[in-house]
């Protein structure tokens, strides 16, 4: 009789008859072990009250012969039925003692066996399992690397294997941890990714991580931070990465003291799809490791190194010769880092570099030249703390006309920015639309004033800690800058005095949309009333921290904004009062959207009431620290169309529980109220505030 099985039942039962297969030979293995253990047992052995005889009964009456179990043809065991349970795993002989090892059998294989036994499961819920059996385990399931997993023996092809591969997910542990809640995201370009940060740093977190992704297509993205110097990372974990990851795209190692050039040749051999490469603090790593990156991961596009003592030109010279994919470079605080690595970088004829970023390297003038003569594909170049360049090297790399395309330009602390060298980046640079200057000394008046007429693409300037501009300079600058530049920012410019100066008819810059003066104490309310005259289109006015304006010299401003203004930060200027909000209120109501008045001491209930009538699509008020009462709270609460959404009443002295009607009547629009430091509100008012007002968040 013959049975119509279907194709899937064949496999089944395929699949049962090899497993029952692989099972008995197992056991019998291990059963084998255990007997040729015991053969190897002398012929008399005392073992604490028990002893063991030769072969032969010594019983006189047959049927006593019970208590004796037969282990071989060369000896029997006395085992009175007490104790029958002591003969339970292999025995052990270390010098003249014998010891009885209790561990289960299956941990007696050695690791050769274990692991050809575990590279022949059959899936990742499977690995997953395993892995949680022991440490052990999972270390020998880490060092599996994919193409030595042997594919299912079953009739299904290859690609049905995968598809089910894939579904199937490893469990989570918690001894190991080998997928954490916190750990399991997608980045956002669509990597797995994992992040380990101090403590869970450690090479058992890392062999979880390789073992626990394999069944999720792969871990794309591994950062890894602060690892501890006692039981952290080591050149171990990043192996098992390596062997278990061969998808990894992106790499950060932040300040991983025990990781060297051991554990980038892994990566190097292992993750050959490698796309970023971040190491900071990593002074175990060579040039040797970052070679092997050059010559193995073709796809390398960014790659970033800080503060790595051990890595120079060498290694960047391979960087640029073997990875024509690069884009983007950042170099910061490594010694041995000069002028060849740099050239090595840019000199090759396919470089497609568009963003470098050197910080305080012992470089000269002649890396600056190689930037202007081979920067063609530069976009962002961000320079800083570049001591041993002088102004030759800036001026040479504006005049040698190679940065064409540079869009974006940052020079921080570097002595040979001055008037000369910033003239001739001007004119070197004809798409240039950003520029950042800071604590650049020897940069004044005249150098950015020529900067400003030679940059003809120029939409944002920012200034920081030059303290050698004064306020002609910016003058100057906003008249001369010609129709592009959208954005002006003053930073700590110490340079600047609030003196009266008669000036010549300046024509207006009716490009600039934002204006940002921040803590510049020198500026006052006669360089603010001539900066306002200059800017009738702003949309935005960020002035914390000028404590020295007035309203006579912000009310100009006001008064010649034609555009009307969105967003206004007047933090910190603590002479300001309610005439400057009146007007604003009455001006630009219409188009207000952020107003910031925290530290306006002088601010009242009567800026409320305007805010409240005029101020219809304000959703953001700052009023921490103003003199406001339980009166402006309620006048703000009954305009009619006002939607505000946050609001700060921080250390108003003046606010009690009489305001929580007004603010529970605001809260209908609020999503987030600062109550901080109000000493007359109590916590009880708070707490009913919190029920009524449940979608806000409430801060107290």
């Amino acid at each position: 009789m013959s049975l119509n099985l279907s194709s899937s039942s064949q496999q089944q039962l395929l699949h049962c008859f090899f497993t029952a297969a692989f099972f008995f030979f197992f056991f019998f293995f291990v059963i084998v072990l255990a007997i040729q253990s015991c053969r190897c047992l002398p012929s008399s052995i005392t073992v604490g009250d028990d002893d063991f005889y030769p072969g032969g009964s010594f019983h006189a009456n047959p049927m006593d012969s019970g208590v004796l179990f037969s282990v071989g043809s060369c000896m029997d065991v006395y085992c009175p039925p007490r104790k029958r349970s002591r003969i339970t795993a292999p025995y052990i002989f270390r010098e003249d003692k014998l010891e009885v090892d209790n561990r289960p059998s299956i941990d007696v294989l050695p690791d050769e066996c274990l692991f050809e036994i575990l590279r022949r499961l059959p899936g990742g819920q499977e690995r997953g399992a395993c892995a949680r059996v022991s440490k052990r385990w999972l270390m020998l399931l880490s060092s599996i690397r994919r193409t030595e997993i042997c594919p299912r023996k079953s009739s299904q092809s290859l690609n049905e294997s995968s598809k089910l591969d894939k579904e199937l997910t490893a469990p989570v542990s918690d001894d190991v941890e080998m997928i954490s809640a916190e750990d399991r995201e997608l980045g956002s370009d669509g990597y797995l990714t994992r992040c380990l940060e101090g403590k869970k740093a450690t090479d058992i977190s890392l062999a979880a991580i390789a073992v626990g992704t394999s069944s999720r297509g792969g871990l794309g993205k591994l950062s890894i931070r602060e690892s501890s110097s006692s039981r952290g990372v080591t050149n171990l974990g990043i192996s098992k990465i390596a062997h278990g990851c061969p998808s990894l795209r992106v790499l950060s190692l932040w300040n991983v003291s025990a990781v060297g050039d051991e554990g980038l040749l892994e990566i190097a051999q292992g993750c050959h799809m490698l796309e970023k490469l971040d190491l900071c603090q990593c002074p175990s790593i060579s040039d040797k490791g970052l070679i092997a990156i050059a010559e193995n991961c073709p796809n390398l596009t960014a790659l970033t190194v800080e503060s790595c003592a051990k890595i120079g030109n060498e290694s960047l010279q391979a960087i640029g010769r073997l990875c024509p994919k690069l884009q983007s470079i950042s170099i910061k605080d490594c010694p041995l880092v000069g002028d060849q690595g740099v050239a090595g970088l840019l000199s090759s004829s396919t470089s497609i570099l568009s963003k470098i970023k050197l910080q305080s390297l012992y470089i000269t003038d002649f890396s600056l030249a190689v930037i202007g003569h081979y920067g063609k594909a530069i976009t962002s170049l961000i320079l800083g703390g570049l001591q041993n360049v002088s102004e030759k090297g800036f001026w040479v790399m504006g005049n040698a006309k190679g940065l064409q395309a540079l869009m974006s330009l940052t020079i921080t602390s570097c002595r040979g920015i001055t008037d000369v060298s910033l003239e001739a980046m001007g004119k070197g640079c004809p798409n240039l639309k950003q520029m950042c200057l800071r604590k650049c000394c020897f940069v004044s008046d005249n150098g950015l004033i020529a900067f400003a007429k030679a940059a003809g693409s120029l939409e944002s300037l920012q200034l920081e800690e030059c303290n050698r501009v004064t306020q002609l300079g910016v003058i100057g600058s906003l008249s001369n800058c010609g129709s592009k530049l959208k954005s002006l920012s003053l930073v700590k410019c110490m340079g600047i005095k609030d003196i009266v100066v008669g000036a010549p008819v300046l024509s207006p810059c009716y490009s600039l949309r934002s204006l940002s003066i921040r803590n510049c104490p020198g500026f006052g309310s006669a360089s603010m009333a001539m900066v306002g005259k200059l800017c009738p289109q702003l949309h935005h006015v960020d002035l914390s921290g000028l404590d020295g304006i007035t309203d006579t010299g912000l009310l100009p401003l006001l008064e010649s904004c034609e555009a009307g203004l969105a967003k206004v930060n007047l933090s910190g200027c603590s002479n300001l009062t309610d005439e400057v909000v009146l007007a604003m209120a009455r001006l630009h109501g219409e188009t207000l959207e952020l107003l910031n008045l925290d530290g306006c001491r002088k601010i009242t209930d009567a800026s409320l009431v305007a805010i409240a009538d005029n101020c219809l699509l304000l959703n953001d008020l700052d009023l921490s620290k103003c003199a406001i009462t339980d009166s402006g709270i309620a006048a703000l609460s009954c305009g009619e169309k006002l939607n505000l959404q946050i609001l700060s009443v921080s250390g108003c002295s003046k606010v009690s529980n009489k305001s929580m009607p007004s603010l529970c009547k605001l809260g209908k629009t609020l999503l987030g109220l600062n109550l901080q430091h109000c000493n007359k509100i109590s916590s009880s008012s708070v707490e009913l505030l919190m029920e009524s007002l449940w979608r806000c968040d409430i801060l107290f």
